[in-house]
């Protein structure tokens, strides 16, 4: 039984622009190699049997629709280890859209005190090698700390809530 890859696309789908609708990314995918492929919303949360590199995804998109994501593939196990993870399951379990999870394409910087200063008494952040676990029960839409995490953690990333987080787990887990 081949590898189960679960990829994160970033800033698809997002303001009327680079548009990318789910069943051509599953179209896409499958030329590639993948099979099966499932999809979860339309903001680029796939997870696919087989291994097939961040880059040729983004190629085929740049190819077929004129723009290029910044893809992350990561293995099942990766996936679910980044979440088992978590220091704010007991948030999460509350309140799934007031944590997100946001995944890393490489190591991180250490978060500076001038970043760690602009959380909110409620906000809470953790770094870890692969994700960091960002605590927003206001919202994201109106956090500081949240508008400059990832240039300040220095590495491409992108963020899911608990909620959308567990979904595409188990959307994967459908494919074992």
């Amino acid at each position: 039984m081949s590898e189960i890859t679960v990829a994160l696309l970033r800033g698809i789908n997002v303001g009327g622009r680079s548009s990318l609708p789910m069943g051509e990314l599953r179209t896409m995918l499958g030329r590639l190699g993948a099979g099966p492929v499932a999809t979860y919303i339309q903001s680029g949360n796939v997870a696919f049997r087989g291994a097939i590199p961040a880059d040729a995804i983004s190629d085929a998109i740049e190819a077929e629709k004129g723009f290029r994501p910044h893809v992350l593939c990561l293995s099942l196990d990766d996936y679910e280890a980044i979440l088992a993870a978590n220091p704010y399951r007991d948030a999460a379990a509350a309140d799934g859209k007031a944590v997100h999870v946001v995944f890393l394409d490489g190591p991180p910087q250490a978060l500076s005190e001038e970043v760690l200063a602009l959380a909110t008494p409620s906000e809470a952040v953790a770094v870890a090698d692969r994700a960091a676990y960002l605590l927003a029960p206001e919202g994201i839409g109106r956090s500081k700390l949240a508008a400059r995490l990832e240039r300040a953690l220095g590495v491409p990333a992108t963020a899911r809530n608990w909620t959308s987080a567990r979904k595409i787990a188990d959307m994967a887990r459908g494919l074992r």
